[in-house]
Order: structure tokens, then C-alpha cells, then sequence
């Protein structure tokens, strides 16, 4: 920044060398006319960029502001005025001598207060400009934070149900096949594992989310008995696919918890497709409603999912459910 601004200052107090390259040079009508009211800029332009805008312009003390800008420009133009009168009469001569005369003394000031305006306005844009920048990246980092908090909160949020729900599961097998609720505990704690160590990231690959689903499809299989059919596809291997973690298992423990009878047939289809940018997921169950009584599971799975693909994924997600003829169907399309 400092240097920025030695280049900026060294072009200014070169331009008349330049502009006037091959001509000659009056010396001291360059330091009269130019850099004597350079350095006064300068002196502006870097008293209110350093102190005054800060300390009284952006503190709403605007009439101290302006009131101490007024002086210092006054005392500028008098002190110009003087060295002038007192190291450069010769300047002023000339003009007389020539037959003209200088302008109008109220159009002088109003054009030397112009003049030494500049670099106050000037100073005002950059200050503000940066003030500008600096709240708003300020706002965007508290959104981020906020929008990262909320999502950890949902995590955090998720993962304790799917616990419940699986311990519901296991509970329900422990009278009736001991050893079936034996290895459910196991695959569980390998399940758990996963949701512990490998989902603190933003992004996993689709290829670990899908060995998560096919290992949580098999641990629902043991408590299930013939009446149940469970279909699954998933894509054989998609490495290079990443994806916000566990955005579909909210989607196969409903299908489980209400698509699965004692005593009725019933079938769940769970179907995902990539194409392109695109993760298609489709899962189809009979629908069983729970009866009020029935408190397994705390029903925050799909409201937790509705939430964080608004916040992962705005304006690039569908999200489309319904029942139909006694079928529960979802359709959930992600563009990566």
C-alpha cells in the first residue's frame, strides 16, 4: 500500500517534466503553480485519509469535520499566497506587464477552494470505498459463520437421531433373535464410526456415502421378514463425485420406519442415478402411517433434510414428495 502510493505521488510530481519535455522549463513557476499546491494535497489528502475521517467524519461529527477542513484550506491558500508575494513576484508581474489582468478576486478563492477540495473529496471516496469493503466482507464472513454454525447444529441434530432410531431398531430384535441383535450392534457401531470420523467435512465422496447406505440397508434388513422386499441400485463407482454428507439417509430411514407392515406385503425401492453435475436419488415405499402411540423416531429426519438442502444447495436442488395410490415416493435432484 505504501509503495502504491510513493508510484502514485512520484507520477504526480513528474508530470510537469514530462508534459513539458523539450520546452523550456521555468522553474520557479513549477514550484509556484505546481508543486507547492501538490504538497498542500498532499497534506490534505493524507491528514483526513489518516485522522480527520476517521476520528470525526465517520463519528458523525460532520461539522467539526468540515469546520477544520475549512481552516485548513484557508490557511493554505493564505500561506500559497504569501510565498508568492514574498519568493515569486515576478509571476504575478508578467501578467500586468503584458497587458492582462489576473482574475476576479472572488473567482480566485472560489477556484483555489475548489482546487484544494479535490483531494478532501478524493480522500472521502477511497476512505469510504474501503469502509465499504470492509463492512461488507465483515457481513459475508458473519453469514458464513452463521450458515456454518446452523449446519453443524443440523448435523449435530441428525446424528443423535439416527442413533435413536437404530437403538429402536435393535431393542425390537433383542427378545426376538438375540444373535441377529448382536450383529446389528456391531454393523451399528461401524456405522457410527462413520458418522463420527469421516463426516466433519464440508464434502465426502458420493462413493463412501453409498457404501454408508448399502451397510445402514443391510443393518434394516435383519429385523425384517419376508414380507418386505427391498430393491436397491446405486451407481458401481463414482470417485471423483463430492457431496454435502448425509443428505440421503434421512430419506431411507423414513422409508423404513413407515413403509414396512407385520403382516402386509410391501415393497421399498431405492434407486440413485448420476448424470453429468447431476445426483438423481429416488426411493419409493408402501405407506404404513405410524399411529400416535408409536414414538419411535422423532419425525425431525425430512424437516432437518428440507432445511440444510436449502443452505447447502439454494437454487440448485429439487426436492418433490408425495402419496399416491397408497406409494410414498421422493425424488431428490442435486446439482453438484
Amino acid at each position: 500500500m505504501i509503495a502504491q502510493h510513493l508510484l502514485i505521488w512520484l507520477v504526480l510530481f513528474s508530470m510537469p517534466f514530462i508534459l513539458s519535455y523539450s520546452e523550456d522549463q521555468d522553474l520557479n513557476r513549477l514550484i509556484a503553480h505546481f508543486f507547492i499546491p501538490m504538497l498542500f494535497y498532499a497534506i490534505i489528502f493524507y491528514t483526513n485519509f489518516l485522522v480527520l475521517i476517521d476520528k470525526f467524519l465517520f463519528t458523525k461529527k460532520t461539522w467539526t469535520f468540515i469546520g477544520i477542513n475549512l481552516i485548513m484550506i484557508s490557511l493554505f491558500i493564505l500561506v500559497k499566497e504569501q510565498l508568492e508575494d514574498n519568493f515569486f513576484k515576478e509571476l504575478i508581474r508578467k501578467p500586468l506587464e503584458n497587458g492582462r489582468a489576473g482574475p476576479p478576486f472572488k473567482l480566485f478563492i472560489y477556484v483555489q477552494m475548489l482546487s484544494y477540495a479535490a483531494p478532501l473529496l478524493f480522500s472521502i471516496a477511497i476512505k469510504s470505498t474501503k469502509r465499504l469493503v470492509r463492512t461488507e466482507a465483515e457481513r459475508k464472513e458473519a453469514a458464513n459463520f452463521k450458515l456454518q454454525t446452523e449446519l453443524q447444529h443440523l448435523r449435530y441434530q441428525l446424528q443423535p437421531h439416527f442413533f435413536f432410531n437404530s437403538l429402536n431398531n435393535i431393542y425390537s430384535l433383542v427378545d426376538l433373535s438375540p444373535d441377529k441383535a448382536k450383529s446389528t450392534i456391531h454393523s451399528l457401531g461401524k456405522l457410527m464410526r462413520y458418522l463420527l470420523y469421516e463426516t466433519n467435512t464440508e464434502l465426502v465422496s458420493l462413493s463412501k456415502e453409498i457404501e454408508f447406505m448399502r451397510k445402514y440397508i443391510e443393518l434394516m434388513k435383519l429385523r425384517l421378514t419376508d414380507n418386505t422386499t427391498i430393491e436397491s441400485s446405486f451407481p458401481i463407482s463414482e470417485p471423483n463425485i463430492k457431496i454435502s454428507p448425509l443428505l440421503f439417509i434421512s430419506l431411507i430411514e423414513n422409508a423404513f420406519k413407515h413403509g414396512v407392515s407385520a403382516n402386509k406385503k410391501s415393497v421399498i425401492s431405492i434407486d440413485m442415478i448420476t448424470k453429468e453435475n447431476d445426483v438423481i436419488f429416488k426411493i419409493e415405499n408402501y405407506n404404513f402411517p405410524k399411529e400416535t402411540s408409536d414414538k419411535s423416531g422423532s419425525g425431525i429426519g425430512l424437516p432437518n433434510l428440507e432445511k440444510r438442502l436449502e443452505l447447502l444447495y439454494p437454487n440448485k436442488h429439487i426436492f418433490q414428495k408425495e402419496i399416491k395410490d397408497g406409494i410414498y415416493s421422493v425424488y431428490l435432484k442435486i446439482e453438484i
